[in-house]
């Protein structure tokens, strides 16, 4: 599965084209390589995403093509999540 559908299924991310942009941007790892939108994903990896002011760490758990919301959490696993320092 692409990362930016398995972003918007899992809503980490809320648009495709937003978890294109924030790829583009090189905020997005995955199994410590940098990630382009179109990169397939495999149960098992670990995706690194950075936000604003936050850094997340999640495996992924399972692929599907249709998610229910309140499923939505069964994708992946936080594996970890830390607050980063800017230097503004």
């Amino acid at each position: 599965m692409r990362l930016d559908k398995f972003l918007k299924l899992s809503r980490l991310i809320k648009r495709r084209t937003v978890a294109k942009d924030v790829a583009n941007q090189g905020r997005i790892e995955v199994n410590s390589q940098p990630a382009k939108a179109s990169s397939d994903l495999n149960v098992g990896d670990e995706v690194m995403i950075q936000y604003g002011h936050k850094k997340l760490v999640i495996q992924v758990e399972s692929l599907q093509e249709h998610v229910k919301k309140d499923q939505t959490t069964r994708l992946y696993t936080v594996i970890k999540e830390e607050k980063v320092e800017t230097n503004d």
